[in-house]
This record gives structure tokens, sequence and C-alpha cells, in this order.
């Protein structure tokens, strides 16, 4: 975003060899040199473990800036994607010559990877993250040919919440959990798509289905039957398998058994926890169990992975 900034982006990238940044799943708190933004804003730099590089949605940055008007910066590259929230004022985006306004309220979305500027039209407040992820592209590619760089939804409150959630995480010194850092890019990015204005429901694609997808997400670690989900989702159990998979490409069965086996492998790289902790607090019956759903998956023993 200015010198300084592109400096210690310089400086992240090229850390194996100028031994500067000692520890991955480290984070630091910058604040802004640039003209133009108001002293309280800050922002920071975050430096994701390979795991999350290879896995997850991961942010670099994360911020709350207050642009004066007149504001305004131009990048060739800067390898990531951004997501930005104008709380307060009027912003201007330019990319491959074509220039959007955007207003109090919306959403931008752009691929920092390719040429790209935005300035402030008036004075502004907002709250971004850049980031990336093995996905990022391909979610990029949905969402903007669907809604464009500006987005502006039906219902703000699930994005900007988690937006706001991820920048709290380390404006309020939390300390850093990469699973719960993509829980929320990914639900900012789902949401770009369900709330949109031009987003189509029908039953079977409704509110009843993301939030039972939802609530798999936040209690996979512990015994759920189709019978519990599809009650939820108020279907039976026939229609909610076929509607599950339609929406997400994967069984129930399927898809909670993905979540346990990314977080066990997290886990295992991660902390140092037993293998029979990580076997139940990701939601397993037994070790065995365990053992041979992971093997089954990675072609190797937990005790194997956490080696390799």
């Amino acid at each position: 975003m200015f010198f300084l900034f592109r400096s210690l982006l310089h400086i992240l990238k090229n850390q194996h060899r100028m031994n500067l940044v000692q520890e991955e799943g480290s984070y630091f708190i910058m604040k802004s040199c640039e003209k133009l933004i108001a002293p309280e804003s800050d922002y920071f730099i975050y430096v994701p473990s390979l795991t999350a590089r290879e896995t997850f949605f991961y942010p670099l940055y994360t911020g709350h800036f207050f642009y004066e008007k007149g504001y305004s910066l131009h990048r060739d590259s800067y390898d990531s994607f951004l997501v930005l929230y104008i709380q307060k004022g009027q912003m201007s985006v330019t990319l491959s010559s074509e220039t959007f306004s955007a207003d109090a309220g919306t959403f931008l979305l752009l691929d920092c990877y390719n040429p790209h500027s935005y300035s402030a039209l008036t004075d502004c407040e907002v709250y971004w993250c850049h980031f990336d992820g093995p996905l990022a592209t391909k979610w990029f590619q949905l969402i903007t040919s669907q809604s464009g760089n500006v987005i502006t939804l039906t219902d703000i409150q699930p994005a900007f919440s988690r937006l706001l959630a991820l920048y709290r995480c380390f404006a309020e010194n939390m300390p850093p959990k990469e699973p719960l850092f993509s829980k929320y890019l990914t639900d900012i990015l789902s949401s770009f798509l369900l709330y949109a204005p031009s987003a189509v429901r029908t039953p079977e694609s409704g509110s009843s289905m993301e939030e039972t997808i939802a609530y798999i997400n936040e209690h996979f670690s512990e015994k759920l039957s189709v019978e519990t989900l599809s009650g939820r989702a108020a279907l039976s159990p026939y229609h909610f398998i076929r509607t599950f998979q339609k929406e997400t490409g994967f069984t129930p069965h399927e898809y909670l058994l993905n979540i346990r086996i990314n977080t066990a492998k997290y886990l295992l790289k991660n902390s140092s926890a037993s293998v029979k902790y990580i076997c139940f607090h990701t939601g397993f019956a037994s070790e065995s169990v365990f053992c041979s759903a992971f093997k089954k998956r990675t072609g190797m023993t937990p005790s194997e992975y956490r080696l390799s």
C-alpha cells in the first residue's frame, strides 16, 4: 500500500534468506506512513504456516483505515486478493481501464495479481484484508462473474461481521487460529454469493441448507447423524442427502469426514497433542476408526503423517 508496506512484503517473501521473520503463524502490528491516511489507522501483517498456505484461505494483511479525501493508490501487481468494506464515504476503483464508484455499505473484491487502482472520493473509513489460498482464484472468478468487483448485498451483516471478527483477532491480540481465519474468509466469500441481489433461492438451496452446513462446520467434533441434520433442515433424510450433495458436491458423511480429517491434519502438524486426543477432539468414535479413515484418505497413519 506504500513503500514501507511493499518493502515489508519483500522482507517477508525473503525471510528464508534474510532470517528476519523467524516463526510462521506470527503477526505484527503496523502504522501507515502514507499521506492522506489518518494516524489512527492500523494494520497487521501475518505470516501463515505452510499447512495454511497449502490447505486454507489465509490472511496476509488486515487493517482498519481512515482515508482522507484525495487518497489514491495504484499497483501493477501485489500477490494477493483484497476484500474491502466501505464503512463510510465513497471510493473509486479502476480495473483494466474501467472505473467504478463504490459507496458506503459496499464491498470491493480485487485480484491484486493484476493492475488495479483505487482512490477516496470523500473521507472514508474502511476495513480490509489481503488474503490468498489454493482456491482463491476460482472463488474470485465465480463471485465476480455474478456480481463484479463492487459488491452490493441484500444483507451486509454476515460478510461484514466476519471481516470485523478477523481484524479483531489481531487487534485484540488473540492467539492465531488458522482454521478459524479460513472459516471467516470462506464465510465472507460465501456471503457474496448468497446475499447478492441476483442470487435466486429455491427451497432446495435456501437458508435452511446454508444453516445446516454452517452447523456442521461448527459442531463437526460432535456426534452428528443424518436424522439430526435432516431434522434441522426440515427435510426427510432421503431428500436431505440429495439436496446436500447437490449444494456441496459431497454426501453429508463425506463432507463431515473431510472436515474432521483436515482438522486432524492441521493438529498433527501444528500441535503436540496426542493421536488419541486428536481422534476424539475431531469427532471420531475410536482410535481405530480414526486411523483407518486417516490412512484411507492420506495413505499414511496419523503418526506417519506427523513425521512426514
